[in-house]
């Protein structure tokens, strides 16, 4: 009997080993542009080097963060620019970002977000090649690509080399309206759909190739290095949080959806632990399920509806695979008694997001998400072939 029940311990333990190996594998199995240190380096080497990265930007193979594998390789970086959140990730949403030192090596950190949303001629001039290597989430309105084109722009104005070091699109679907002309804001830089499908080297690629930069016809002097075993579709979980409110993947999917509530006065969870899990407003009608926002250090010192107890619905268990979705949008507008005055408290703000008027006309009219939805394929019909011209990866979805 004593031998059975070891042997059942050592199969399930075993199972455990097994299938954590298994998922440990998988992962390994993905190589990261930033993880291709020979290839790296043999671009950097006798160069000066600027840098725009923050705390995504790490070797998954050592946790190492992208600065001091260059230092310990022998490149001389000059300079790190940093976007929206800081160096460290960790300013709050449109906080402003100040020019600092790292603490660790003593480098200058350069904000390129606020007052100066790309490097400029003088900080530029001493620098030969500057690297990109910052996690996106996939979706238009979140600023890193915004920097990414910016950066694009300052390096063809100034004859600065660019590399752009790729990661994976977490949310790697072709989904919601495409930008359209006067709408151009630092949530909407370029004409691409809400979720874009694209990772930053692919992005980079079609900003330079439809021409899409101040310089045109000057393009950027761009090199991707690709990531290695990974093709469009593959799930992917971020190793660090991108910035503040998305502390999870959960966030992460519902990100696109949610993030339109912002042009609302409706929360969307922050001042909790989780952010874009949870909406709620302070009225009952709204639904059963209650937070109440705080000032949370790392997460958003001065959250919408602060210290209002908030009343909604709960997504953190939510079985949301991703993609775009207005379900939870119009379900509010329609609690909220369809008063586009109320809801709608900054609507230009949503226009912005939306990168169009055309979705808040349509959802004031009562057309249902099946028919906005619609209402956006012919050009994303369109998008989609372009978008084929740019692909470094493997798509058999489309």
């Amino acid at each position: 009997m004593k031998n059975k029940r070891f042997c059942l311990l050592l199969c399930f333990c075993l199972l455990i080993v097994t299938t954590g190996f298994t998922q440990t594998r998988t992962q390994k199995s993905l190589v990261l542009a930033a993880e291709r240190m020979e290839e790296i380096t043999s671009l950097l080497k006798g160069k000066q080097v600027g840098l725009v990265v923050n705390q995504t930007s790490i070797l998954e193979s050592t946790q190492e963060h992208l600065l001091d594998a260059l230092l310990s390789n022998g490149i001389q970086v000059k300079t790190i620019f940093a976007p929206e959140h800081g160096f460290r990730g960790t300013a709050d949403a449109g906080a402003e970002v100040k020019d600092s030192k790292d603490t660790k090596t003593g480098l200058p950190i350069v904000s390129i977000y606020g007052k100066n949303n790309k490097p400029t001629a003088e900080q530029l001039k001493d620098l030969d090649i500057l690297v990109f290597d910052i996690q996106d989430v996939g979706a238009r309105f979140y600023t890193y690509i915004s920097t990414m084109h910016y950066v694009m722009e300052a390096c063809a104005e100034n004859h600065v080399e660019l590399v752009v070091l790729d990661r994976p699109n977490p949310n790697d679907f072709i989904d919601g309206p495409i930008r359209k002309e006067g709408f151009e804001s630092f949530v909407g830089v370029d004409p691409i759909p809400v979720l874009h499908g694209l990772t930053v080297g692919e992005l980079a690629m079609m900003i330079n190739g439809e021409g899409w930069l101040k310089s045109h016809p000057q393009s950027c002097k761009l090199q991707v290095i690709p990531m290695l075993n990974w093709k469009h579709g593959d799930p992917y979980w971020l190793p660090v949080k991108p910035s503040p409110n998305l502390p999870n993947d959960q966030a992460i999917r519902l990100y696109s959806s949610l993030c339109f509530f912002e042009a609302t006065d409706i929360s969307i969870g922050r001042g909790t632990y989780y952010p874009f899990q949870m909406i709620g407003y302070p009225d009952k009608k709204y639904g059963d399920f209650s937070f109440t926002p705080k000032s949370l250090p790392g997460f958003d010192a001065n959250p919408l509806q602060k210290d209002k107890e908030c009343f909604g619905v709960d997504l953190r268990e939510y079985p949301f695979e991703g993609g775009l979705s207005l379900r939870f949008f119009l379900s509010f507008y329609e609690k909220a008694g369809k008063d586009q005055a109320f809801f709608f408290s900054r609507p230009r703000w949503f226009d912005l997001l939306a990168g169009t008027k055309e979705l808040r006309f349509q959802i004031i009219k009562g057309l249902t998400e099946d028919e906005i939805r619609d209402s956006w394929q012919d050009e994303l019909s369109v998008y989609k072939e372009m978008r084929k011209k740019y692909l470094l990866y493997p798509d058999d979805r489309f």
